[in-house]
């Protein structure tokens, strides 16, 4: 071959590879925005944080005593320095009884800046409580609901109702249903000093009754329970709140009253329920 056509054949050998390697490169750039690629990125990037909300302007909360189903004392002053949780429960409600192991492992966690108070709404007495205390380890002090306690601690209207209450003895937050493990830990550490990553939201109280996840509705819109004993008129709210209304809002008879008591059709639902319950021999 001659000198002129090894050269020729030179430069389409390297023209011909720096295309090859032009291709093997735009390739490779390519697969880094595949799917697969993406997918890796996002689940390395920082999540983000939650959002805890307090209130703007939140008030002293009642200061009270109350004596233990153990015959203890509570009083609000005595707790002042730490966050507080009062949380109004009872035995037959679900998600009460769902939130309680969250509860325990809570104060268990932060003995040392929080005190949960729980106040039974049960109203079979203290032993049904003390029962459920023993199976399930409750490791924070309850005592049972009174009048003069309701009168302290106005408006729960459902259960599990729970007030957020900061170290200088004030009501930061008011949750109406099932409480967030991961929410109410956040709301913990952040009114104790402690780390937390989580943005603080400042909100308006409001006095409309929002029923939160699974909530139980102690008041029926348009409905007497008063007639009815202890025991049946727990019977009658464990029914109301778990029963289907028909009027096609897919919610119970109880938070469709609550959410619309003007619904004609859960209204005699509900009145049915009562009447019945009322009646049976139990």
């Amino acid at each position: 071959m001659t000198p002129k056509k090894l050269l020729l054949a030179g430069i389409v050998f390297v023209a011909t590879a720096g295309v090859w390697l032009g291709a093997r490169a735009l390739r490779h750039d390519d697969s880094e925005t595949t799917p697969e690629a993406m997918l890796s990125a996002s689940a390395s990037a920082p999540a983000t944080p939650m959002t805890i909300r307090f209130f703007r302007d939140p008030k002293p909360a009642a200061q009270f005593a109350v004596r233990t189903i153990d015959n203890r004392q509570v009083t609000l002053a005595s707790l002042r320095g730490k966050v507080t949780i009062v949380n109004f429960w009872a035995t037959w409600c679900p998600p009460c009884r769902a939130e309680i192991p969250d509860l325990v492992a809570l104060q268990d966690k932060y003995r040392d800046t929080l005190q949960i108070v729980g106040i039974s709404e049960d109203e079979g007495g203290p032993e049904v409580v003390r029962k459920f205390m023993a199976e399930h380890h409750v490791n924070y002090p309850v005592a049972m609901m009174s009048p003069e306690f309701e009168k302290l601690f106005p408006g729960v209207s459902a259960l599990p109702t729970s007030y957020i209450i900061d170290r200088d003895g004030r009501i930061v937050q008011k949750h109406v249903g099932m409480l967030s493990a991961a929410m109410t830990e956040a709301e913990t550490r952040s009114l104790a000093g402690l780390p937390v990553d989580a943005a603080i939201e400042r909100v308006d109280q409001t006095q409309k009754l929002a029923l939160g996840a699974n909530a139980q509705a102690l008041e029926i819109p348009g409905v007497d329970l008063k007639k009815l004993s202890p025991a049946k008129r727990t019977e009658a709210l464990a029914k109301l709140n778990a029963d289907s209304c028909t009027c096609g809002c897919d919610l119970t008879i109880a938070r469709c009253r609550v959410d619309d008591p003007t619904c004609s059709v859960s209204l005699p639902i509900a009145r049915r329920i009562v009447d019945e319950v009322s009646a049976s021999s139990r």
